[in-house]
């Protein structure tokens, strides 16, 4: 029983921190090498490493088809379109302006489960999603945002990016895959790598030879393969069985926060006092929608 309860506030600290983190990594190494191209290495390298670990520990690696359906179902909304083109908007969107628009995923995940199971909403959950629309009209229609054509289209697409990782979310706390989360998350990372390599050469992006890559966008791939993808994306698989989706959420108000930091700290990114007071006004509703207590 402490062993669990130190396994899941472990994993907790791994979504907070480490997924806080690769929005950095991500704008790094995006500067230099091709959206879909950079998530195709990433995911695919990861998936073999993880696969490897499995069977090292003795996992069973066998899975059923219905849980292979379901992988590649997971794969896709959070792995190929949930990160791939959410990589292919920071483009155009600062690491730290990403992640605030990122934090939004607990209202869309509130209002999911709304229309899938019917649950009821309480007075404080639409106090949240009141306060978090609010916020997000103030940070998205800033007068140097609205003037950007780009922003506007990587403001969007982040926004779908959210949306699908929030069905995501939803989707695999009910959904049966196997058990090892190792191997879960192992199969999910290899489908993604492999549609995304697809989705790369459809779109002819141009292929560099890591021989080529900058040592800070290799020390950005390595630190998205080891911690972004193995440790905080197995951790995330973890807890959406054994928490709630809306815990498991909570990390969308503390990624920010973290992002915001870092791409202050490492990229010079500036943060408008707009975006500043309306980041205040959609992690309280966040905060409103996450702390909302069962029936």
């Amino acid at each position: 029983m402490k062993n669990s309860k130190l396994l899941i506030i472990l994993a907790f600290i791994s979504i907070y921190v480490i997924w806080g983190s690769t929005y950095l990594f991500n704008k790094i190494a995006v500067t230099e090498l091709s959206p879909f191209f950079l998530a195709s290495i990433r995911f695919f390298v990861a998936g073999i490493l993880m696969i490897s670990l499995a069977k090292i520990f003795k996992q069973d690696l066998q899975i059923s088809k219905k849980q292979l359906t379901n992988s590649m179902i997971a794969s896709f909304f959070f792995l190929i379109y949930g990160n791939g083109v959410f990589v292919w908007a920071l483009k155009y969107v600062d690491s730290g302006f990403g992640a605030l628009i990122a934090s939004s995923q607990p209202l869309f995940v509130l209002l999911l489960l709304r229309l899938i199971d019917r649950r009821p909403m309480k007075k404080k959950s639409m106090i949240g999603i009141a306060l978090g629309m609010f916020g997000m009209y103030l940070l998205v229609s800033q007068q140097e945002l609205t003037t950007s054509e780009n922003s506007l289209l990587g403001i969007f697409m982040i926004l779908t990016c959210v949306l699908s990782w929030s069905y995501g979310s939803v989707f695999v706390s009910k959904a049966q895959l196997p058990k090892s989360f190792m191997v879960s998350t192992g199969y999910q990372m290899l489908f993604a790598g492999g549609i995304l390599c697809l989705a790369s050469l459809s779109f002819q992006e141009p292929w560099i030879s890591p021989f080529e890559w900058s040592s800070k966008v290799l020390a950005s791939l390595i630190m998205l393969i080891i911690f972004g993808g193995i440790i905080a994306f197995t951790s995330f698989n973890y807890l959406l069985k054994v928490v709630s989706t809306e815990k498991v959420s909570t990390s969308a108000y503390v990624n920010p926060v973290i992002a915001l930091f870092m791409g202050w700290f490492f990229l010079d990114e500036k943060l408008s006092l707009q975006s500043i007071i309306a980041s205040i006004i959609l992690l309280t509703g966040v905060y409103f929608i996450t702390t909302v207590k069962k029936v």
